[in-house]
């Protein structure tokens, strides 16, 4: 069975002096609460889907973003029973201030700090992430 692939960036800001992640809240299915991301289409990279979808998802070009592409992390899981791996890339917002533009895929967004983001999160691989990505954002911010 082929493994589903999707690609996105863990986006944080630096307020107050803390570490604030932006996560998504989808307007399908469950309503999770979700960094942007998507899934890979044919022939492209895992790079060029996060950016993508970063930019359908959130209104977020590369110029506006600090992306750390050495901070990376997959997370692999199953869904529907099927193999679903989900790269991710740590990424610091330029502008603190930036408004966050949804697509239709989403219906509310939330900057939180870590412990908010990973409870929102409801997953422990990506509470887990948010917390290595946590450590490292506070090394760069």
């Amino acid at each position: 069975m082929s493994t589903t692939r999707a690609a996105g960036l863990v986006i944080y800001r630096k307020s107050n002096e803390y570490i604030q992640f932006l996560l998504l809240q989808t307007s399908y299915g469950q309503h999770h609460w979700t960094p942007p991301k998507g899934h890979v289409d044919p022939g492209e990279s895992d790079w060029v889907t996060a950016l993508r979808e970063t930019k359908e998802e959130a209104g977020l070009t590369e110029n506006d973003l600090e992306i750390h592409q050495d901070i990376t992390k997959t997370l692999n899981y199953a869904v529907n029973g099927k193999p679903k791996a989900v790269v991710y890339w740590l990424a610091k917002l330029k502008n603190p201030e930036q408004k966050i533009t949804l697509s239709d895929e989403h219906q509310d967004l939330k900057w939180l700090q870590l412990k908010e983001a990973q409870e929102i999160s409801g997953f422990e691989d990506m509470s887990k992430l948010l917390e290595e990505f946590h450590v490292k954002a506070l090394k760069l911010a």
